[in-house]
């Protein structure tokens, strides 16, 4: 593989990470990467994508980011089983564990599918980060309940992406532990800030009312073309990549605006031009357990959040009168209507208070330090679970 092994500097102390990642680095910057940087700072991680095929021989494309993660790409030749092709990729993992010289290291997988291609690994602790019910996506490969089951026999800590999902899962293993969608504050609460508005919506009239993330199966797209149809004044701002659905569905209108993809950084920028921030998800298999990441991130900048109930939006942030939840189009229409009349007004600052009291308690460092000590945690317990063994064989 000509993988050169790097010189571990002394402050990566913690044993290395290996994580089995079913998103690309460079998508949308979402709780994986929030975490992998966190993690970087005290481990060397090694952060697996899923494979790519073509007319290769198989070898690991490896990509040092600015973080310290290290992004490895298995190319795959093409033309073989998926079962093959997942023993391919093993076979070059064991092969970096080697050249790596990784003695110690723990397993961090997000994607059951991907679990043949840990074959052979020994990790001193297997981490489960269930953010999602993958098993209820559109397109979702039929081994993965499976496979899943399998994941929970091995892995020593369960971590899900929200409460919802910690109930469902908690059933199924004893070292459950959920931790909900976090946020980088001060990066969000820049918005706040007289930013200059982006070049590609510096020109829409107001109000505007924006949403960014995927736009996939779990958008209500009806919900949105029916809005933008009944409130023609009001201007839609639609951030972010379409995926597993067709364009060509999508609403269209005068007041629909599909800016596409952007950066993590670029979206304060964005957000500090927007009178009402939306959370319109469609209540479906692939939303029953979602906790969207965006819903702190919109508070932290200040602007006022209608959602559809989404249960791990209801609880807390409906419940606590931080976020309008509305169900259906005639009520989310309301709601709309409503956040933008108190938009400068003492309820309205009342409310930002409020969200702001309550986003003091959450931050992305707090959640690695918390998930960093359960590792330990359990790495101590298995350590001191083998010298009881040893000392009873001997």
């Amino acid at each position: 593989m000509n993988l050169s092994a790097t010189p571990l500097p002394g402050r990566l102390s913690a044993p290395a990470l290996l994580v089995v990642a079913h998103l690309r680095w460079d998508f949308v910057f979402q709780r994986p990467q929030h975490l992998m940087t966190r993690a970087a700072r005290s481990r060397r991680v090694y952060y697996i994508e899923e494979p790519f095929f073509g007319p290769h021989a198989d070898h690991l494309q490896r990509r040092e980011e600015p973080c310290g993660v290290t992004v490895l790409r298995p190319h795959i030749e093409e033309g073989h089983s998926p079962a093959e092709s997942q023993a391919r990729t093993a076979r070059l993992l064991r092969e970096l564990v080697r050249e790596e010289g990784l003695t110690e290291y723990d397993l961090w997988v997000y994607t059951p599918y991907e679990l043949p291609i840990t074959e052979g690994m020994t990790p001193r602790v297997t981490v489960y980060d269930c953010m999602d019910e993958l098993a209820q996506f559109k397109g979702a490969p039929p081994e993965l309940r499976e496979r899943e089951e399998q994941l929970f026999e091995r892995a020593d800590l369960v971590f899900t992406g929200g409460y919802r999902l910690y109930e469902a899962k908690r059933e199924r293993h004893a070292g459950a532990h959920p931790f909900p969608s976090s946020v980088e504050v001060d990066h969000f609460a820049r918005a706040r800030q007289a930013l200059a508005d982006a070049p590609d919506q510096a020109g829409l009239p107001r109000p505007r009312l924006g949403f960014y993330g995927v736009i996939d199966e779990r958008f209500d797209i009806q919900l949105i073309g029916e809005l933008a149809r009944r409130r023609p004044e009001w201007q839609f701002v639609l951030l972010g990549p379409v995926v597993k659905i067709d364009p060509a569905e999508l609403p269209r209108g005068e007041n629909l605006h599909y800016l596409g993809m952007k950066s993590y950084g670029e979206l304060p920028t964005y957000l500090a031009h927007w009178d009402v921030a939306l959370l319109p998800f469609a209540l479906n298999e692939a939303t029953e357990f979602i906790s969207p990441t965006k819903t702190p991130e919109y508070l932290a900048a200040g602007v006022p959040v209608v959602s559809t109930p989404i249960r791990d939006v209801v609880r807390p942030y409906g419940e606590k009168d931080l976020v309008r939840i509305a169900d259906g189009v005639d009520a989310f229409e309301a709601a709309c209507a409503a956040a933008l009349a108190e938009r400068h007004t003492p309820a309205g600052e009342e409310r930002r208070a409020r969200a702001d009291a309550h986003l003091a308690h959450l931050s992305w460092d707090r959640t690695w330090r918390d998930m960093s000590a359960l590792i330990e945690r359990a790495a101590a317990e298995k350590q001191g679970a083998n010298t009881l063994a040893g000392v009873a064989d001997d």
